[in-house]
């Protein structure tokens, strides 16, 4: 295995698998998958339950609409809200399959994985796919190598999870950012350094939609455009 040289940080791909999550059921029995984006600002109606941004993606829309059957039926979930549909027939697509669709999902966020893996210092640095019943997750570890055994074994024992590293490398030394930023245009660029500069992706969010379109001057629609196109082109480092 080959290392990049530099010391900010190490970047793995996690292969993972817990317990009563929606998701991991859903993709376990329907073809496709999941991409999770990320938990947005919007409280749900429960008292604990959070809405999050989420694509559906299958080779069919028959695929996809079963997914999503799967998941707005689990007793895990509460409110779906399905958005567009995007058939993609090119060949440098955005999502894995062919077809895909953006939904809303009111779900309890400790359901996910994500709030595990950030509290023991994994920082996700794309959306995490979900899959034939697996959960894959480029992330970032910004402690010392050395610990980062004992934080994946503290995060199998507490999320009684299986937990195994697919890929593992350090941190390029270019102002932090992503790797294979090149496929992303100046301005999805721009959107997704600034919303990791503000914290946009920690846990708990450190910076809203509205606070970074505002310093982007542009809509808050258009900046989720963006952060959805950029995360989406950065799925596979």
């Amino acid at each position: 295995m080959s290392l990049e040289t530099d010391a900010q940080g190490t970047r793995l791909t996690l292969d993972l698998w817990h317990p009563n999550c929606w998701a991991i059921q859903a993709t376990a029995d329907n073809p496709g998958g999941i991409l999770a984006h990320a938990v947005y600002d919007s409280p749900a109606s429960g008292d604990s339950g959070v809405n999050s941004l989420f694509t559906a993606y299958g080779d069919s829309e028959t695929e996809v609409e079963a997914l999503l059957e799967a998941v707005d039926d689990s007793p895990l979930t509460d409110t779906m809200r399905e958005l567009h549909t995007q058939v993609d027939t090119r060949r440098g697509r955005t999502t894995p399959g062919r077809v895909s669709r953006e939904f809303f999902l009111e779900h309890d966020p400790s359901d996910m994985i994500c709030p595990l893996l950030l509290e023991h210092g994994f920082v996700h640095s794309s959306p995490g796919r979900i899959e034939g019943g697996r959960e894959y997750w480029n992330v970032r570890y910004a402690g010392e190598r050395s610990d980062i055994e004992g934080a994946l074994e503290a995060i199998r024992e507490e999320g009684d999870a299986e937990v195994r590293v697919e890929r593992i490398g350090t941190v390029a030394a270019e102002r932090g950012a992503p790797e294979n930023v090149d496929p992303l245009t100046p301005a999805q660029r721009e959107a997704f350094e600034l919303a990791r500069e503000r914290g946009y992706y920690e846990w708990p969010r450190e910076s809203s939609t509205r606070e970074l379109a505002a310093a982007l001057d542009v809509s808050k629609t258009t900046l989720l455009e963006h952060l959805r196109t950029a995360e989406s082109k950065l799925l596979d480092p």
